[in-house]
């Protein structure tokens, strides 16, 4: 994928609530004062359009880099972000 330019804090959430409706998006200032970030559920089942589930922390299929639905995770790469799981349920988004 190429890259694409880099997004604000608040374009990522955007991008993600039109992509993900259903997905709990917050930021990490909500969560643990740490600044920057956006803190995502992890095991609140969200699926993509194919009805696969963005995030599955215990999957090890190609079909997933690190827990996210690759697709996905190449998405936020491409706009400069990373995600970073926090724990099993709770992962997290930061800036490159």
């Amino acid at each position: 994928m190429k890259k694409g330019r880099t997004y604000t804090r608040q374009q990522m959430i955007n991008a993600l609530q039109k992509a993900y409706p259903t997905q709990f998006i917050s930021t990490t200032e909500e969560f643990s004062g740490t600044e920057g970030g956006i803190w995502l559920s992890g095991e609140d089942g969200t699926v993509d359009r194919k009805g696969v589930k963005i995030f599955n922390y215990y999957n090890m299929s190609d079909q997933y880099e690190l827990g996210v639905v690759a697709h996905l995770n190449q998405y936020v790469e491409c706009h400069g972000w990373y995600f970073e799981w926090y724990d099993a349920g709770t992962i997290m988004l930061w800036k490159l």
